[in-house]
């Protein structure tokens, strides 16, 4: 059952990064926001391996950091990556009159793909 929802999980991912990266020319918050689900769902279902889930977006970053970052898992960066999409698709999404500029679409698409390919490579470990 778990697999079944880290699967489904990692589809998730990869749907929501190809989108990110459509519109990160036409539409930069939406591709903010994409970015972000990317990162998300594949972080969500590295975990889900693990047989961890969580209820909460705050959970899921917390953890990063917690479980990922701080036990050496993951380089800082990768922990700055998720905080910048965290931030990206909290202006993205709610931003009022501020909204995502080109350049910080096309670097929410870079930060999720190194999101989803430490992921990928975790899943295999």
């Amino acid at each position: 059952m778990m697999e079944e929802y880290a699967q489904d999980c990692w589809c998730r991912s990869v749907t929501a990064f190809a989108a990110a990266r459509m519109l990160s020319g036409a539409a930069p918050d939406d591709s903010a926001s994409r970015a972000y689900y990317a990162a998300f769902h594949a972080v969500s279902a590295l975990f889900a391996t693990q047989g961890v889930t969580f209820v909460k977006h705050a959970a899921v970053r917390a953890a990063v950091h917690r479980d990922l970052v701080r036990t050496g898992k993951w380089p800082t960066e990768l922990g700055e990556a998720y905080d910048l999409l965290w931030q990206l698709r909290t202006v993205g999404d709610y931003g009022g009159s501020q909204h995502v500029t080109f350049a910080e679409a096309a670097d929410a698409v870079e930060a999720a793909e190194r999101i989803m390919k430490a992921v990928h490579v975790d899943e295999r470990a």
